[in-house]
């Protein structure tokens, strides 16, 4: 299937590993041209080499931190300087901690915040009024299956991704009319390293 994604150029955030990486491999495959971060520098660039053998894509790739705003706007300016244009941007990062409510402190959710919430915004600000400007954008947050029905222990994770999904469907109905499209993806339980972490952690609580 064409999706019509050749040449374009994507940002895929926290893409080393996980859903991120899943992503920006299916984009490169598409012929588009990939612009990838995360935490991890050799991880990264194992990544961004996977990608570039397995479909020829060229991938710009840099270690940053999505919950560091100066960080997001020099990358998304290094990715305009190298490519000439942004097309699709993919938010993504991972969850916060499992926990439930008496357990966590109000420094949890100052980072949980930061980590989906204001990482999502951060990258909204620096791709959205590029995309304006050309009139064609796509961005693309992957949140969860909990912004639907919250899922125990997840508290966290629960309540700070239902904020990115009201922040991107208000900006859906903002951005429409510029032809850029903005959607949350919401997945379920997909086998990742974040998965298996929680899997871990939920057995060890239960002896299991």
């Amino acid at each position: 299937m064409d999706l019509e994604l050749r040449d374009r150029v994507a940002i895929v955030a926290a893409s080393s590993q996980g859903l991120g990486k899943a992503v920006a491999l299916g984009l490169a495959s598409e012929g588009a041209r990939l612009s990838l971060c995360a935490r991890t520098a050799k991880t990264l660039e194992a990544t961004a080499e996977e990608i570039r053998k397995a479909t020829g894509a060229e991938v710009l790739a840099r270690p940053m931190d999505v919950t560091n705003y100066e960080q997001v706007k020099a990358f998304a300016k290094e990715t305009l300087e190298r490519f000439g244009q942004v097309d699709i941007c993919v938010t993504n990062a991972g969850g916060p901690p499992s926990k439930t409510f008496a357990a966590t402190t109000v420094e949890d959710w100052q980072a949980g915040v930061n980590l989906n919430l204001m990482s999502t915004l951060y990258f909204a600000r620096e791709v959205l009024p590029l995309m304006q400007k050309q009139r064609w954008g796509r961005l693309i947050a992957i949140t969860s299956v909990a912004v639907k029905q919250p899922i125990d222990n997840l508290i966290l994770s629960n309540a700070v991704r239902s904020a990115v999904s009201g922040l991107v469907k208000s900006l859906a109905n903002e951005y429409a009319a510029a032809n850029v499209l903005v959607n949350n993806v919401c997945p379920g339980f997909t086998q990742t390293a974040r998965l298996e972490e929680l899997a871990a952690k939920r057995a060890a609580a239960e002896g299991a």
